[in-house]
Order: C-alpha cells, then sequence, then structure tokens
C-alpha cells in the first residue's frame, strides 16, 4: 500500500485567529473500469499525533469526491492510503479554507506535493 501525506501543516493563530478552519479534499478516480478505495486519515498536532479523521472513500470510476473536515487547530496532516496498483488512478488535492470559505494558499497541497511512502 502507497500512504500519500500532505506532511505537517502549521495553523498558528494570527491576529486572534487561524487561517484556515476547514480543510476541503477532493479525490478525483481516473481508473476506467473498477472503483478504487482510498483510506482518509486525518491527524491533529500537537505535543502528540491525534487522530481525528478515519474514513474509507470508495471512488467510481472518472468520479470526483469532496469531503469538508474541521482544521480549527495549531497543526494538522492528512494521509491517504492508496493500493500500490491503484495509487496512479486517484488525484488527491487538499485546501484549507478560512471561516468564508475562501482558499488559504499557504495550506494548499496539490497531487504532485504529497509525500509518498510505500508499505
Amino acid at each position: 500500500m502507497a500512504i500519500l501525506s500532505t506532511g505537517p501543516i502549521e495553523n498558528n493563530a494570527v491576529s486572534g485567529g487561524r487561517p484556515t478552519k476547514q480543510v476541503t479534499i477532493r479525490l478525483v478516480s481516473r481508473a476506467v473500469a473498477d472503483a478504487v478505495s482510498v483510506s482518509v486519515q486525518g491527524y491533529v498536532l500537537s505535543t502528540t499525533r491525534t487522530l481525528y479523521v478515519s474514513e474509507l472513500i470508495s471512488i467510481a470510476p472518472n468520479e470526483a469526491v469532496t469531503r469538508n473536515y474541521f482544521a480549527d487547530v495549531d497543526a494538522f496532516e492528512f494521509e491517504f492510503g492508496v493500493s500500490n496498483e491503484r495509487v496512479g488512478e486517484v488525484g488527491i488535492s487538499v485546501w484549507g479554507k478560512d471561516a468564508s470559505g475562501q482558499l488559504v494558499d499557504a495550506h494548499r497541497v496539490v497531487e504532485h506535493e504529497k509525500t509518498v511512502k510505500d508499505l
């Protein structure tokens, strides 16, 4: 299984509030025939790494799926598990959003910026 990671994302308060309040994750299947399963795990990072999101998402061929998660914490990280054979068939992007739903450029991770770890 390949694990794709955003790496740690710092979200410290600026002028009394954190820049990112919500994370939007977009998953796109490029598969031609079969559904692709992606494991999504989100962690709050402080003195410990605490799991707060755990979801298995099945994506039909040529389907795009969007999920929104809470992110009003000082630091967070998301990991995505995909089978090695299917990792090339899934596109993943992660976008931080502020309280009004606007994108936070500093908290975006697009497909070519994720770290890949083989397990």
